[in-house]
């Protein structure tokens, strides 16, 4: 399935950071926070202005984004987790 966000809608997937052990202790899945950083798989067309005219979107599909914590909303296509956030959720591109 495919799956095409609409107007200034993002999609992203939160990337997994990697899972560090401090003394051996191994913290559940229930208690990790959820990752800021995310890559982006698809983009809306644009945000629609008062006028009629799209202002097409910053980001694009493979940047790496920056969001906050609790943004957006969390779907699931394909057994796969994703999360449907505005472009005004984005924080920053990571630049590499």
């Amino acid at each position: 399935m495919q799956v095409r966000p609409l107007r200034d809608r993002i999609l992203v997937k939160r990337i997994e950071e990697e899972e560090k052990k401090v003394g051996g202790i191994i913290i559940p899945d229930t208690a990790k926070e959820k990752p800021l950083q995310c890559e982006v798989i698809a983009v809306g067309t644009g945000k629609v202005a008062d006028d009629g005219k799209v202002t097409p979107l910053e980001v694009k599909k493979g940047d790496h984004v920056l969001i906050g914590k609790y943004s957006g909303t969390e779907v699931k296509v394909d057994d796969k987790e994703y999360t449907i956030i505005r472009e005004d959720e984005v924080l920053a591109v990571i630049e590499k």
